[in-house]
Protein backbone atom coordinates (compact mmCIF):
# COMPACT_ATOMS: atom_id res chain seq x y z
CA UNK A 1 0.00 0.00 0.00
CA UNK A 2 1.59 3.50 -0.83
CA UNK A 3 0.05 6.79 0.23
CA UNK A 4 0.85 10.39 -0.28
CA UNK A 5 1.55 12.94 2.32
CA UNK A 6 1.60 16.59 2.31
CA UNK A 7 3.41 19.08 4.37
CA UNK A 8 3.32 22.63 3.61
CA UNK A 9 6.80 23.76 5.16
CA UNK A 10 7.73 27.87 5.58
CA UNK A 11 11.21 28.02 5.66
CA UNK A 12 13.95 25.81 5.69
CA UNK A 13 13.79 23.12 9.03
CA UNK A 14 13.28 20.05 10.63
CA UNK A 15 9.15 19.09 9.99
CA UNK A 16 8.57 16.16 12.42
CA UNK A 17 5.76 13.75 10.44
CA UNK A 18 5.70 10.44 12.12
CA UNK A 19 2.49 11.08 13.33
CA UNK A 20 1.03 10.38 9.71
CA UNK A 21 3.30 7.92 8.91
CA UNK A 22 2.44 5.93 11.78
CA UNK A 23 -1.17 6.40 11.33
CA UNK A 24 -0.37 5.13 7.65
CA UNK A 25 1.59 2.24 9.14
CA UNK A 26 -1.41 1.21 11.51
CA UNK A 27 -4.27 1.40 9.04
CA UNK A 28 -2.69 -1.68 6.85
CA UNK A 29 -3.48 -3.81 9.85
CA UNK A 30 0.38 -5.15 9.24
CA UNK A 31 2.73 -6.51 12.29
CA UNK A 32 5.81 -7.24 10.06
CA UNK A 33 7.24 -5.58 7.37
CA UNK A 34 9.26 -2.73 6.05
CA UNK A 35 7.99 0.74 5.89
CA UNK A 36 9.28 3.13 3.04
CA UNK A 37 9.62 6.78 3.14
CA UNK A 38 10.40 9.01 -0.15
CA UNK A 39 10.10 12.44 -1.18
CA UNK A 40 9.50 13.29 -4.22
CA UNK A 41 11.59 16.75 -4.74
CA UNK A 42 15.32 17.87 -5.04
CA UNK A 43 15.27 20.55 -2.67
CA UNK A 44 14.17 18.69 0.33
CA UNK A 45 15.41 15.30 1.99
CA UNK A 46 13.87 12.73 5.04
CA UNK A 47 15.95 12.29 8.09
CA UNK A 48 15.48 10.02 11.39
CA UNK A 49 16.30 12.48 14.18
CA UNK A 50 15.97 12.81 17.91
CA UNK A 51 12.74 14.46 18.82
CA UNK A 52 13.23 14.90 22.70
CA UNK A 53 15.15 18.32 22.49
CA UNK A 54 15.04 20.99 19.74
CA UNK A 55 18.40 22.02 20.36
CA UNK A 56 19.93 19.00 18.29
CA UNK A 57 17.48 19.76 15.00
CA UNK A 58 18.64 23.27 16.40
CA UNK A 59 22.08 22.44 15.91
CA UNK A 60 21.80 20.07 13.26
CA UNK A 61 20.65 22.56 10.87
CA UNK A 62 22.62 25.28 11.63
CA UNK A 63 26.06 22.66 11.27
CA UNK A 64 24.42 21.61 7.58
CA UNK A 65 23.94 25.54 6.82
CA UNK A 66 27.84 26.01 7.77
CA UNK A 67 28.47 23.15 5.85
CA UNK A 68 26.48 24.43 2.27
CA UNK A 69 26.22 28.07 2.33
CA UNK A 70 24.66 30.38 0.13
CA UNK A 71 25.97 32.60 -2.32
CA UNK A 72 29.06 30.37 -3.63
CA UNK A 73 30.56 31.80 -6.51
CA UNK A 74 31.19 28.50 -7.66
CA UNK A 75 27.55 27.86 -7.99
CA UNK A 76 26.24 28.25 -11.55
CA UNK A 77 22.78 27.10 -11.06
CA UNK A 78 20.91 30.30 -9.40
CA UNK A 79 17.96 30.82 -11.44
CA UNK A 80 15.53 30.15 -8.17
CA UNK A 81 18.14 32.11 -6.15
CA UNK A 82 20.89 31.59 -3.37
CA UNK A 83 19.33 29.11 -2.01
CA UNK A 84 18.55 27.01 -4.94
CA UNK A 85 21.75 25.17 -5.30
CA UNK A 86 22.63 24.48 -1.67
CA UNK A 87 19.61 22.82 -1.21
CA UNK A 88 20.47 20.65 -3.73
CA UNK A 89 23.86 19.77 -2.09
CA UNK A 90 21.83 19.72 1.00
CA UNK A 91 19.70 16.64 -0.43
CA UNK A 92 22.33 15.20 -2.11
CA UNK A 93 24.07 14.78 1.56
CA UNK A 94 20.89 13.60 3.19
CA UNK A 95 18.56 11.42 2.33
CA UNK A 96 15.58 10.94 -0.04
CA UNK A 97 14.27 7.78 0.84
CA UNK A 98 14.15 5.85 4.53
CA UNK A 99 13.60 2.17 5.66
CA UNK A 100 12.38 1.41 8.08
CA UNK A 101 11.12 -1.81 9.94
CA UNK A 102 7.77 -3.42 11.64
CA UNK A 103 7.39 -4.31 14.72
CA UNK A 104 4.35 -5.50 16.30
CA UNK A 105 2.33 -3.37 13.86
CA UNK A 106 4.33 -0.04 14.06
CA UNK A 107 7.23 1.81 13.44
CA UNK A 108 10.73 0.17 14.42
CA UNK A 109 11.79 3.34 15.95
CA UNK A 110 14.09 4.13 18.99
CA UNK A 111 12.55 5.97 22.24
CA UNK A 112 13.87 9.34 20.74
CA UNK A 113 13.81 8.96 17.26
CA UNK A 114 11.02 11.02 14.75
CA UNK A 115 11.04 11.14 10.94
CA UNK A 116 11.56 14.89 9.46
CA UNK A 117 10.95 15.85 6.48
CA UNK A 118 14.21 18.24 6.42
CA UNK A 119 13.31 21.49 3.96
CA UNK A 120 16.33 23.18 2.66
CA UNK A 121 14.43 26.05 0.69
CA UNK A 122 13.47 29.64 2.34
CA UNK A 123 9.85 30.43 0.82
CA UNK A 124 7.20 28.03 1.64
CA UNK A 125 6.80 25.08 -0.56
CA UNK A 126 4.00 21.91 -0.32
CA UNK A 127 5.92 19.45 -0.27
CA UNK A 128 5.10 15.28 -1.04
CA UNK A 129 5.99 12.54 1.06
CA UNK A 130 5.54 8.91 -0.25
CA UNK A 131 5.38 6.32 1.97
CA UNK A 132 4.91 2.82 1.06
CA UNK A 133 4.05 -0.36 3.51
CA UNK A 134 4.08 -3.95 2.54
Amino acid sequence: MTEQLTTKTCGPGLYEITAPVAAIVEATGLTEGVCTVFVRHTSASLTIQENADPSARRDLEEWLQRLVPENDALFTHTDEGPDDMPSHIKAALTSTCLTIPLIDGGLGLGSWQGIYLWEHRRAPKVRQVLVHVG
